[in-house]
């Protein structure tokens, strides 16, 4: 009994009751991190669909490069190097600002080297620096380990003012530039450049967020470099730089603010990846080319000095901000990127963050509470349409997967258009799975349903109809459609006798064991049953599931239920007395014919069944019941012999066995008989179908002698002979010498065509 509408509402609600903690979970494991690589691969996908964007403000790139290090020798370098540079850059040049992605630090200098040379290349590099210039140099935390003032070993750590709650006696300083001058290890005198610094940290040592600036225990506020690059490239003091919960503002002297930063918890600031490493809108050179044109400006040499300048005249180096950092690979300083998936130098981030604050293009993200009500959202839209209806409903389906990729699609294009991040991974995450429990849900529930249906109706009708019920979720009514099909006739050949040698007891044990055998054969080929009548199986192939090649499997299936019923002969022998000798001598003929036929339910409006009916299904029916007269045991017309051999590939044999006028048409029918299947006929067989079509060209051709001879030669290849074969009392070449013979005595009209006329149904 269907379920009442309040019952059905209730299960709906149910369901959803249950389903709602699936998005619930997703929203979990994206507040605790568990989703954090997958949205920043989403994120890449977006940078890499988005592309390359122009430039606000020209960088250019001075190498630190393979062939620098070959030209000029392994690092640390004679930091006058860097003078002379920074100095040509700056003075030559005219850029706005250099920076160093280098930390000029004493710490890492080798035991063995020359500390007079240092002394005097920190002296140069000071000098030029004491002067002030737009210059930035880098500073990291970088984890390393250092001793304090009590000799103990300290750990650096980027205090992060968010998430970690260190004192502020606890936050040390980033490692600072510092230039040695004295030349006596035992009286060190460091020296601190005038100039700005600048963060080079990345969190988690990746190339996605960088610390806009971070507190320590002296007080100072250390920004990023990029934030130091934006200031110099704007002409702002120091002072300009003020921190607030949420942003940093750069403060102009009349008190306005020239730009401001967003923050995301107090202090982490994304970068929005303008452009790739090699790109047209990125200017590149190698550190050895800057250097030596920088030196060639104190020659004395008239044209190097004009080719110096020259150089550093180019366009390129005009008010440009110009980072000088490692690139070479074998200095580790490299990491993939959302616009590289291969690892590239990081000095590139310095220059896309610069881009972000000078440009404004921050990355827009909505707050956590938008995020997950997005994943709710889009869960329960996309999860109703999956759901909604049977499980088979395409068209709902359709439209649910529509929804994910019209989401993904949105988040692409707002990225794109606007630098809005929406999370990717939890929503689809949790429309896709909330969908597949729901549709799995619902699959078991139908199942069930089926089950229950099949229960009922299943040992009445075919299984292919209950499955048609179940699926269609309507009720049967009365009424048809035309469709071709291939109805199928089946009769047990002199069953009369059967029924008279064999009381009603035995009769049902023998009919219920052959029926079982022919059903199943019919229906594992995709036929429907339609009824039985007494002895007779009528079965349908082609409906009510469609089945393009609906005749070739009707024809294999004529043919395995002969063979069947061989094997079914030879068992009923063996069981000795059990049967009359009638049983070991049954046969059945079987009647084929394809075409347009009404198939639906069909009787009066409180019984019926699915049946068919038509002229084709009548002509089937003679087909059957003509195949006595020509000595065949499936009888076919030509309208399924030719649907037949389109999905055959030839293994269907059939012999045609000329023309006939059935009664109650006036239209005369190609008639075949289906032989056998390829694979089971011996080579005998086709010497006689062979012969036989020979003879039956001379019979249409009234040579009737030549007909009688060759049809006595094709009789003895027959595969059913009399006396032999059990129950065969005759077979086609014996009919048609019978006919041959007739017609030589007593010749047919001149206007004679071949045609038999059928006297019986």
């Amino acid at each position: 009994m269907p379920s009442s509408p309040k019952a059905s509402r209730a299960h709906t609600r149910l369901r959803w009751l249950w389903l709602l903690p699936i998005p619930a979970f997703w929203c979990v494991l994206s507040y605790f991190g568990g989703l954090t690589f997958l949205e920043n691969k989403a994120l890449d996908w977006r940078f890499q669909y988005r592309g390359e964007r122009a430039s606000p403000v020209k960088v250019v790139h001075i190498d630190i490069d393979s062939l620098s290090l070959s030209a000029i020798g392994g690092m640390p370098w004679d930091r006058s190097y860097f003078a002379d540079v920074a100095k040509a850059l700056v003075q030559e040049a005219k850029v706005k600002v250099v920076a160093f992605d280098l930390v000029f630090s004493d710490a890492g200098l080798a035991q063995s080297a020359d500390l007079r040379k240092v002394i005097l290349g920190n002296a140069e590099f000071g000098r030029f620096l004491q002067s002030q210039p737009p210059v930035v140099l880098a500073a990291a935390y970088g984890g390393r380990q250092y001793l304090d003032v009590n000799n103990q070993i300290t750990q650096r750590q980027l205090p992060l003012v968010a998430s970690q709650k260190m004192a502020r006696e606890e936050m040390a300083p980033p490692e600072l530039p510092s230039f040695e001058t004295s030349a006596d290890p035992s009286k060190p005198r460091p020296f601190t450049p005038p100039v700005s610094v600048g963060l080079i940290d990345t969190l988690d040592g990746a190339t996605r967020r960088v610390p806009a600036w971070a507190p320590s225990n002296q007080g100072t506020i250390y920004y990023h470099m990029a934030v130091q690059l934006a200031r110099l490239y704007w002409g702002l003091p120091p002072e300009a730089l003020r921190v607030r919960e949420d942003r940093i503002e750069f403060v102009q002297a009349d008190g306005s603010l020239r730009a401001t930063i967003p923050l995301l918890d107090q202090q982490i600031l994304e970068v929005n990846w303008f452009t790739r490493w090699l790109s047209p809108h990125v200017i590149h050179a190698e550190f050895v080319d800057v250097f030596e044109y920088a030196s060639m400006l104190s020659s004395d040499v008239p044209d190097e000095v004009r080719a110096a300048r020259e150089y550093f005249a180019q366009e390129e180096f005009k008010d440009a901000v110009v980072l000088v950092g490692p690139v070479d690979p074998l200095l580790q300083d490299i990491a993939p990127t959302p616009l590289n998936p291969y690892p590239v130098p990081k000095v590139g981030l310095h220059g896309n963050l610069l881009k972000t604050i000078v440009s404004g293009a921050y990355l827009k993200r909505f707050p956590e509470g938008v995020d997950y009500i997005l994943v709710f959202a889009l869960a329960l839209l996309v999860g109703g349409f999956s759901v909604a209806g049977s499980a088979r409903t395409v068209h709902l389906k359709a439209i649910a997967v529509l929804g994910l990729g019209a989401y993904a699609l949105v988040t692409f294009q707002l990225f794109s258009m606007s630098n809005i991040v929406l999370p990717l991974t939890a929503p689809i995450g949790a429309a896709l799975t909330t969908s597949f429990v729901g549709l799995l849900w619902q699959v078991i529930h139908e199942q069930k349903a089926k089950g229950r249906i099949k229960g009922m109706f299943g040992t009445y009708v075919s299984p292919q109809l209950v499955e048609r019920m179940v699926e269609s979720g309507e009720d049967p009514q009365l009424g048809g459609h035309d469709a071709e099909i291939t109805p199928y006739f089946s009769d047990i050949q002199g069953f009369s006798s059967f029924s008279e040698k064999l009381g009603s007891g035995r009769l049902v044990e023998l009919m219920n064991e052959y029926l079982t055998a022919c059903t199943d054969i019919v229906q594992a080929q995709g036929g429907t049953l339609d009824k039985y009548i007494g002895d007779a199986v009528v079965a349908m192939f082609g409906a009510p599931i469609p089945l393009p090649d609906h005749a070739y499997r009707a024809c294999v299936a004529s043919q395995l239920a002969h063979q069947k019923l061989g094997e079914l002969r030879e068992k009923w022998t063996a069981e000795g007395g059990k049967w009359p000798d009638i049983v070991g001598q049954m046969q059945s003929r079987i009647g084929l014919n394809t075409g347009v036929c009404m198939i639906g339910n069909m009787g009066s409006r409180t019984r019926f069944n699915y049946t068919m009916m038509g002229d084709n299904v009548n002509l089937a029916a003679r087909m059957e019941s003509g195949a006595k007269s020509w000595g065949a045991y499936t009888m076919v017309t030509h309208a399924t012999k030719l649907a037949c051999e389109q999905h055959g590939d030839g293994r269907v044999v059939f012999r045609a066995l000329g023309q006939i006028r059935v009664m109650g048409r006036s239209q005369a029918v190609p008639i075949y008989e289906v032989v056998g299947l390829r694979e089971l006929l011996s080579p005998t067989v086709a010497e006689c179908l062979d012969v036989f079509e020979q003879g039956l060209a001379r019979y249409h051709a009234r040579d009737w002698d030549g007909a009688i001879a060759l049809f006595k030669q094709s009789a003895c290849l027959e595969p059913n002979q009399p006396g032999k074969t059990p129950g065969v009392s005759t077979n086609p070449s014996l009919v048609y010498l019978r006919i041959a013979e007739n017609y030589k005595a007593k010749p047919p009209l001149e206007n004679w065509a071949g045609v038999y006329e059928m006297t019986e149904k």
